[in-house]
């Protein structure tokens, strides 16, 4: 694994034949500001242009994934509308990317931690996590975080964390699709990895693919059909342009 020192704003890099890992590294709770967001962006956007870089891992440092926004600096003064668009600005790059980004669960995920976790294309959590917003259960809404739970699950599975404030065990979390898998502590890495291996088994059709997924999905039924034509033609249209500059 090759290791890059931490750059100063809580974010770890490295890389492990072809992942680009990014552990989030303030423990003990890894806690999300406007410079974390801003860095953590800008290094998922790098990542996605890389070509030595076929999938993203996102992680934690410690044993915690994220607890979300550092509400401390907020009550200490900070602007709490800078704090909520650098979330929005970080969490509206995801659905963009060419490459799998996934969430490599090493423990609890609250909060704008657990809206990272849901906007991630595949996840893996050990089985200690906890997985939600926490906000109802102190008279606030989540308002950002719950956007990516509402984008992948049930309404009813979603609203049964946002409306109690009561985060997911990691069993109940892999029961209504929040994760793919549940591990042991000691398994997270290697079953990671084997979902990366995996998930790009599309080679060079992967990107538009990707991309296409996130897109059809805000399209009505007829509108996702029609779209689909018009990137079916185009795959194919590159891919004959690519076959003849192969054969000239």
């Amino acid at each position: 694994m090759q290791m890059d020192a931490s750059n100063g704003h809580g974010l770890q890099r490295s890389h492990d034949d072809g992942l680009a890992v990014l552990t989030l590294a303030k423990p003990p709770r890894n806690l999300l500001a406007p410079d974390v967001m801003h860095v953590l962006r800008e290094a998922i956007l790098e990542a996605d242009a890389d070509p030595d870089v076929e999938a993203i891992v996102l992680t934690g440092a410690g044993e915690m994934f994220c607890g979300g926004l550092d509400i401390e600096r907020i009550q200490a003064g900070a602007d709490p509308v800078e704090f909520a668009s650098a979330l929005v600005e970080l969490l509206r790059i995801f659905p963009a990317l060419g490459k799998p980004i996934l969430a490599a669960v090493n423990g609890d995920a609250l909060a704008s931690g657990y809206s990272l976790v849901c906007a991630a294309d595949l996840a893996v959590a050990v089985d200690s996590a906890r997985l939600g917003t926490f906000e109802a259960s102190i008279g606030i809404w989540p308002m950002i975080a719950q956007v990516p739970a509402l984008q992948r699950l049930h309404p009813r599975h979603a609203l049964e964390n946002l409306l109690t404030g009561e985060p997911f065990p990691a069993g109940r979390a892999y029961e209504i699709g929040i994760v793919n898998q549940v591990v042991a502590g000691d398994e997270l890495w290697p079953q990671v990895r084997r979902w990366a291996q995996l998930s790009v088994r599309a080679g060079k059709a992967l990107p538009a693919g990707r991309r296409s997924f996130y897109r059809f999905r805000e399209l009505s039924y007829d509108g996702a059909l029609s779209a689909s034509l018009e990137e079916f033609r185009a795959m194919f249209t590159t891919t004959e342009h690519v076959d003849s500059g192969e054969r000239a």
